[in-house]
């Protein structure tokens, strides 16, 4: 009796065993949606990450455009890639090319003058930089000379023997402020020369202490809005038929109206104006290369809102006047765009 129990017991159990072993091995859809979603968020979240787990944004001094703009930029890649993303307070372009060459920042901004030197081994540069490659053109910083009504200077060829602010030493400010006196027939040996930044200029001049400043910057500098407030500025002109003449050795400049009432003046007034160039190290990926630029575009509008000199940076005009090498994801993205 306890037997003829037994056998059917044993064999309900072993077809329960079985039939368990079957459903565990065999696919169902449940398994199958559920590896499928999973393969895609993979995609997703790589789609949104960087190789990189740092990106350090070399700018210029606080006050100015470069950080303004810089600081925004950064706040864009640590909301789309989760990056470890800051911003650096420099000297501005001259300071920013050695530290991207250096490999102590991962992205700069840099007047265009500055960064032909750099590849061509020139003034502020011993020899041809090779590792820097250029992700996009931006704005035109507006070479913007400044005085007081008082003082009788005029144009830049009145700045001969005075006393004047020519930006921070090795700054973008400076190297074109130095450029455009030589093209004018005047040296530093000619002038008394301060190397002051924005912000320093400024109080430079609220003293007394400086008769002229050179203030290089997207439209409007925020330092000349201050001054404005306090003082009678007078803003100096350029020759644009001179100006001219030093473009067909020195084509990164181009001739440029500060626009009337943009710091009270009743007038445009004629002056230069560089691009501002957006540099990577060579050793960026092409992904991240690519991502970069094209989140940059994505979230242009804030870069406006930012600051006004961002109205200038343009999807259309990103590559024109480029001078380092096209950085292979950028230029990914900009043949995708052209396609379309």
């Amino acid at each position: 009796m306890l037997n003829s129990l037994k056998s059917p017991l044993l064999l309900s159990a072993m077809l329960s065993a079985t039939l368990g072993l079957t459903a565990c091995s065999s696919p169902s859809s449940e398994s199958t949606d559920s590896t499928a979603t999973d393969n895609s968020a993979a995609t997703d979240t790589a789609a949104d990450k960087l190789d990189t787990k740092f990106l350090t944004i070399a700018t210029g001094g606080a006050s100015g455009p470069y950080n303004i703009i810089g600081t925004s930029l950064s706040e864009v890649y640590v909301k789309t890639f989760g990056v470890n993303s800051k911003t650096q307070t420099t000297g501005a372009s001259v300071e920013n090319v050695n530290l991207l060459t250096q490999g102590k920042v991962d992205m700069v901004l840099a007047l265009s003058d500055v960064v032909t030197d750099a590849i061509e081994g020139k003034n502020n540069f011993d020899k041809p930089i090779t590792n820097i490659q250029q992700i996009a053109v931006l704005y035109p910083n507006v070479v913007q000379i400044v005085t007081t009504k008082k003082s009788g200077i005029k144009n830049i060829e009145d700045l001969r023997g005075k006393r004047i602010a020519v930006g921070d030493q090795g700054s973008g400010t400076e190297v074109n402020a130095r450029t455009l006196l030589e093209g004018f027939g005047i040296t530093y040996d000619d002038v008394t020369v301060d190397y002051l930044g924005f912000a320093e200029a400024a109080d430079g001049m609220k003293a007394g202490k400086i008769e002229a400043a050179f203030f290089s910057s997207g439209l409007p500098n925020s330092s000349l809005m201050e001054l404005e407030q306090g003082l009678d500025l007078q803003l100096i002109t350029i020759n644009q038929d001179k100006l001219k003449e030093i473009i067909a050795t020195k084509p990164y400049f181009k001739t440029f109206e500060i626009p009337a009432g943009t710091y009270g003046n009743d007038a445009a007034i004629p002056t230069a104006a560089i691009m501002n160039a957006l540099l990577v190290s060579s050793e960026l990926s092409e992904a991240d290369g690519y991502k970069l630029t094209k989140a940059l575009f994505d979230n242009l509008d804030g870069l406006k809102t930012a600051h006004q000199a961002a109205n200038d940076i343009s999807l259309a005009t990103a590559r024109e006047g480029m001078v380092a090498p096209i950085h292979s994801g950028a230029k990914k993205y900009y043949d995708e765009q052209a396609a379309k």
